[in-house]
């Protein structure tokens, strides 16, 4: 196991440094030129940053959130949170609204998932305690109703707005600024402290509200702060990337796969492996069809969704081990 985290580790570093240099014009490092320089210090440097924090709050989230609910196909996104998000985030670009400069999407993005994560915990509980069927169920619900109202808007918008919402709803990294890493560390920060903070209740959660009870947690409680950690992480990482696929569902599956389920360990690795999935496909999206680039996002689901029916069929690697 120690020679699996090790190797992802390194994997993870590897993949990093590759995309700062890698790109539509090749950087050498020991040979940086002005133009070179602010192309790598201006352009690549805070979009590998914006990726290594999305990718980790959503890995970190998919890990948490399967424990939570103890439903191995749980994900980030299955709550509504990137529906809430996507909702208020495209309507900001289709109606072209910049008061706040490129802080206005992340902030409406912000704004739109932590409105839906509050919605949901407020229809998840019941009698005092939050119930991961309510959540489930609640989250599906305004997710299909907040689609609904993003696509009728678009319909009813230009064609440069509604392709400037497409790109951002598929997790298009290219509008990332340094104006927003430092928020996207304190927040995704956080939130993945809190739950690593959690860890054992979320061990004990794993193994059912009574066995959790037994061991002296109170299972409404701690699902009640790793809730809030998941909402914390998952809101920033859309609000700085837009929607991105498949990572929060299929890293946890992996490390889990790797190195156990113990949350002590999958969640700090979950983190680096999320963060280094979706630095190599946001090198992949902006190379492989130059001078275009495709959304992260679109890059993670086109991998993603074979990988996942190939879990289905290794039904062991799906239970919560």
């Amino acid at each position: 196991m120690k020679k699996n985290i090790v190797l992802m580790i390194i994997a993870v570093s590897a993949a990093t440094l590759f995309s700062l240099f890698a790109g539509r014009n090749f950087i050498n490092p020991f040979s940086l030129d002005d133009i070179s320089g602010k192309i790598l210090f201006s352009v690549r440097l805070p979009r590998v940053l914006t990726s290594l924090l999305v990718g980790s709050a959503l890995g970190t989230s998919g890990a948490v959130l399967q424990g939570v609910l103890r439903n191995p196909l749980a994900d980030p996104y299955i709550l509504g949170i990137s529906s809430g998000a996507a909702l208020f985030a495209g309507a900001g670009l289709i109606i072209g609204s910049a008061f706040l400069g490129p802080l206005t999407v992340p902030l409406l993005a912000f704004a739109g998932a932590c409105l839906t994560c509050a919605i949901v915990g407020v229809l998840g509980y019941r009698r005092g305690i939050l119930l991961p069927e309510r959540l489930l169920l609640a989250g599906l619900g305004l997710g299909f109703l907040f689609t609904a109202i993003l696509m009728l808007i678009m319909s009813l918008s230009s064609a440069y707005g509604t392709r400037r919402a497409l790109l951002w709803i598929f997790g298009d990294l290219s509008m990332s600024d340094w104006s927003l890493i430092p928020y996207g560390f304190l927040l995704a920060g956080s939130g993945l402290t809190l739950a690593i903070a959690r860890r054992k209740g979320l061990n004990a959660l794993i193994l059912g509200d009574e066995v959790a009870f037994s061991l002296g947690f109170s299972p409404s409680r701690e699902r009640l702060l790793l809730f809030a950690s998941v909402s914390l992480m998952t809101a920033t990482a859309i609000s700085l990337g837009g929607v991105v696929g498949f990572v929060g569902l299929l890293i946890p599956h992996i490390v889990r796969f790797l190195a156990g389920s113990d949350a002590k360990v999958l969640l700090p690795l979950s983190a680096i492996s999320g963060a280094g999935i979706l630095v190599i496909a946001d090198t992949v999206g902006r190379t492989v069809v130059f001078p275009s680039e495709l959304p992260a996002g679109v890059i993670t689901s086109i991998v993603g969704a074979p990988y996942f029916l190939y879990l289905l069929r290794k039904k062991s690697m799906l239970g919560m081990r």
